[in-house]
């Protein structure tokens, strides 16, 4: 099931782009592979694109969406069917506050160019909470984050954060499992 709002333009304040193409997005679901009781939290839900596949499989699913608008449409349309929408800016929300003990949070989101180096830095500095990351990103992001091959890219402060973390317990793992982008494997 494909929803989307009926009125809704995207906004190029918040640099919303909406996933349309339902192969694209069951590639992406595939390769996140949700199973019922991990702690998903999918940033900028959007329109459900993504969020309706992974209702599918793993209930609760929490998002967090900055757009009022939205927000309120989605709470309305999947809440329903265990969705739990907060109302937050991914920049400043503390994710590890959805995290437990026992279970670990796995992020998803198809993300804005204009958020996406800070949103990771942002990320990583709660890593102890988030076991893995799945994000569709603009491939000059893709490409600053795998920059460890690059000299003219690989001194960024993100690529240094990332090749560092990789050497770590909960190192992020940058690649394309559904083959449509830049790709880095660890």
């Amino acid at each position: 099931m494909f929803i989307e709002h009926p009125t809704h333009r995207a906004r190029k304040r918040f640099g919303q782009n909406f996933l349309h193409d339902a192969r694209v997005i069951d590639r992406i679901v595939r390769a996140i592979n949700p199973k019922s009781g991990q702690r998903i939290v999918e940033i900028g839900p959007g329109q459900g694109a993504l969020t309706v596949p992974l209702l599918e499989a793993a209930q609760p699913l929490h998002a967090v969406e900055l757009d009022r608008d939205l927000a309120a449409w989605l709470n309305q349309q999947l809440k329903s069917r265990g969705l739990v929408l907060i109302e937050a800016d991914a920049l400043s929300f503390d994710f590890s506050s959805l995290a437990t003990d026992d279970e670990r949070l796995r992020v998803v989101g198809n993300l804005p160019y204009n958020i996406s180096t800070p949103l990771m830095f942002h990320l990583l500095q709660q890593r102890h909470a988030i076991h893995d990351m799945h994000f569709m990103l603009q491939k000059e992001v893709v490409e600053r984050l795998a920059a460890e091959a690059d000299a003219d890219l690989a001194g960024s402060p993100l690529g240094d954060l990332v090749v560092d973390r990789h050497q770590g317990d909960h190192a992020p793992n940058l690649h394309d499992p559904i083959g449509i982008g830049a790709s880095a494997a660890p």
